[in-house]
């Protein structure tokens, strides 16, 4: 990877609620990361970056037979999400997809793909992500997402797994641990992963997590302009000359929002999509 992606999360006050969330985006100068909020004042009033109603193109490639899902291939929305499994915040926001699937995925109304996105400041994370790839090659989808909640809920994050660990994960959710060693020792799933970064570059993924809601039905101009409002609310917290939270695709059928947003912001944009 020749460029080194950035992991985001967002402090923010959103509407009435006002959820705070402690934290910090980090966006990449010159090949060197960079904490925004230390190099740079807060803003504090509007974004200059605020207004979403214009749409940015999100190239995301289409769901298809290779996806890792959870729920209804063709619910009304599918949240495709790119994640990197020794990123803090991709483990925070991880809890909030399942709670979200949760509610919505035993209806049929929404589903969530699972893409890898290993950042170039965790270099044990491709690893990771191979080896969830041979949960798969072993167990299928259920043995693949099983990897992926159980490394989430051991990993201390920050490239802090210890690789040894792998195969003792492999175990704990009942899979053949010599045939989990032979498949990741052979590094055949490193060109899916790669695909999968290659794929989130195009979509425009500058970090981790970053969820691109794929829609059944565009989004109508008033659901544009709610999700524009949501957004202003995150921005007044965003130091100036950041990246909008969320954006719109120009066909109206994706919406991207990057970062580790709250469960309840989350729910919010969900059923303002359903319309709800």
């Amino acid at each position: 990877m020749d460029a080194q992606k950035n992991t985001v999360t967002i402090p923010m006050a959103i509407l009435a609620a006002a959820i705070i969330i402690a934290g910090a985006v980090f966006l990449s100068r010159g090949g060197a990361t960079v904490d925004v909020f230390k190099a740079q004042p807060q803003a504090t009033g509007q974004s200059q970056q605020s207004d979403i109603t214009a749409p940015q193109a999100i190239n995301s490639r289409p769901v298809d037979s290779s996806d890792h899902i959870i729920g209804n291939p063709n619910a009304n929305i599918v949240m495709v999400e790119y994640s990197d499994l020794e990123c803090p915040f991709c483990k925070a926001f991880h809890a909030t997809l399942q709670s979200i699937i949760g509610t919505y995925g035993k209806t049929g109304q929404v589903a969530w793909v699972y893409r890898h996105f290993p950042l170039s400041i965790h270099p044990r994370s491709p690893k990771e992500s191979q080896a969830a790839e041979c949960a798969w090659q072993l167990a299928g989808n259920d043995g693949f997402w099983n990897y992926v909640n159980k490394v989430f809920s051991v990993t201390p994050s920050n490239n802090g797994l210890d690789p040894a660990q792998l195969p003792v994960i492999a175990g704990e959710i009942g899979l053949n641990v010599d045939q989990f060693n032979t498949c990741l020792n052979s590094g055949k799933y490193a060109s899916k992963i790669q695909a999968d970064y290659n794929d989130g570059l195009n979509a425009g993924v500058n970090g981790t997590p970053n969820t691109v809601l794929v829609l059944k039905t565009p989004l109508t101009d008033a659901q544009a302009q709610q999700l524009s409002g949501i957004n202003q609310s995150f921005m007044q917290n965003m130091a100036p000359g950041s990246p909008n939270v969320i954006t719109i695709d120009p066909s109206k059928l994706k919406v991207d929002i990057g970062g580790a947003i709250p469960a309840q912001t989350m729910k919010q944009i969900i059923d303002l999509l359903l319309g709800k």
